[in-house]
């Protein structure tokens, strides 16, 4: 049985009085309210309009006591928590709000004339005087889902906590990002060391093969020696990331990881019929930059102290969509990567097979042969390292040009 059943619409006679409604929609306001079930003060905000602080105003006069709204930002000390159950106080619609120096209790209560609320106070709030102050239902419904706890999506206080924590994990995840793409650029660097070491190799042995030069082929073979150092500064680092392709983060690792940091979306944004409809992409990561439309909805949020949680969606949201650039641009460093891989490749392939066409077999047939197995196995590696990402630039969701569907 709800309140309206036992108080009917006596709690709120004054607003008639006020002139906000007349007695007939009063009692037509209450015969909806108990033929769902559900309390007047819902029937009168959502479906009469009326202010929610002329609610309380005149429930404050009814029951002669102060009233008390929501606000996030009121801190109840965790003692006066401690062993209070969530289900119990949305039942009997009671929780304890402040506490004085004094000693003294400050109980929110939607009816707190209510003996069965006052017996429920002192057995499990030990305090040396209450003061019992009347609530709306719902702002007691969000105190308690505030502070006690509630499942995600219905957070409010603690909602903060959790999207703060999500977006620590975004930024994070991002800043791994900027390491990996700065590991990659240490990479390109290391295989310009090893482009320029073997094309002096290259050179230097082109020059000792021609007969011409001969004479004098200490400065050729002071070429070879530096173009061999400056190979083998670069190469451990080309190595190094090489052998990454094969172990995390790959170009998968980033997609999957990337959307694991983005699944507080689906606990703390439930927006349906938001209205925005985009075409299914073909890629993990272009889907997730798409989907990010649903969650781009400006609310109003009721009460108006909500608004640092909306706020704090729309931080996260926008932390979301700077995850999923810093992911592109982290698969697009990979992809540079292996263009560098793949010109490096066909440079070396190109003298090797070039050389050893124009001189022939000779001394030096086995480094021309080792040159052109080397450039034909960087370029497989770069094509290996470039066609997912080739695959992702073809599905590359417009939100991330700031562009509507």
């Amino acid at each position: 049985m709800n309140r309206t059943d036992v108080t009917g619409n006596r709690e709120f006679s004054l607003l008639a009085d006020w002139g906000l409604i007349s007695p007939g929609e009063l009692d037509r306001a209450e015969t909806a309210a108990r033929a769902r079930g559900v309390e007047l003060e819902k029937v009168l905000l959502s479906e009469y309009g009326l202010p929610r602080h002329m609610l309380l105003r005149a429930l404050s006069e009814h029951y002669g006591c102060a009233p008390v709204e929501y606000d996030e930002r009121l801190p109840i000390p965790p003692e006066l928590l401690a062993g209070l159950d969530g289900d119990t106080l949305s039942t009997s619609l009671w929780i304890p709000v402040i506490k004085y120096t004094s000693g003294k209790v400050v109980i929110a209560a939607r009816n707190p004339r209510d003996p069965a609320v006052m017996r429920e106070v002192t057995k499990y709030v030990k305090a040396d005087e209450y003061e019992f102050r009347v609530a709306l239902d719902d702002d007691i419904q969000w105190y308690i889902q505030d502070f006690l706890h509630a499942k995600p999506g219905l957070l409010i206080g603690t909602e903060r906590t959790g999207l703060a924590y999500w977006r620590n994990t975004m930024a994070q995840w991002r800043t791994r990002l900027a390491c990996y793409k700065t590991d990659l650029g240490n990479a390109r660097t290391g295989l310009s060391f090893v482009r320029w070491g073997l094309g002096t190799v290259a050179m230097a042995n082109t020059l000792l093969q021609n007969r011409s030069a001969t004479t004098e082929p200490g400065l050729f073979v002071g070429l070879m020696v530096l173009g061999l150092i400056l190979t083998v500064y670069g190469l451990p680092v080309y190595l190094k990331v090489r052998r990454s392709r094969m172990s995390p983060p790959g170009h998968q690792t980033l997609v999957e990881v990337t959307s694991a940091t983005l699944n507080f979306l689906e606990n703390y944004h439930c927006l349906d019929n938001t209205g925005v409809e985009c075409r299914t992409k073909g890629t993990m990561l272009a889907r997730m930059g798409d989907n990010l439309y649903e969650y781009c909805t400006i609310l109003n949020p009721s009460p108006s102290s909500k608004v640092r949680t909306m706020y704090a969606r729309d931080r996260n949201v926008l932390a979301a969509q700077r995850t999923i650039a810093a992911c592109y641009r982290a698969i697009y460093s990979r992809a540079r990567t292996g263009i560098a891989f793949i010109r490096t490749g066909i440079s070396f392939l190109s003298v090797g097979v070039g050389v050893l066409a124009y001189y022939g077999l000779g001394l030096f047939t086995s480094f021309n042969l080792v040159l052109g197995l080397a450039g034909l196995l960087m370029i497989i590696d770069g094509v290996l390292w470039y066609i997912p990402v080739r695959r992702e630039q073809a599905e590359i969701p417009r939100s991330i040009h700031g562009l509507e569907c």
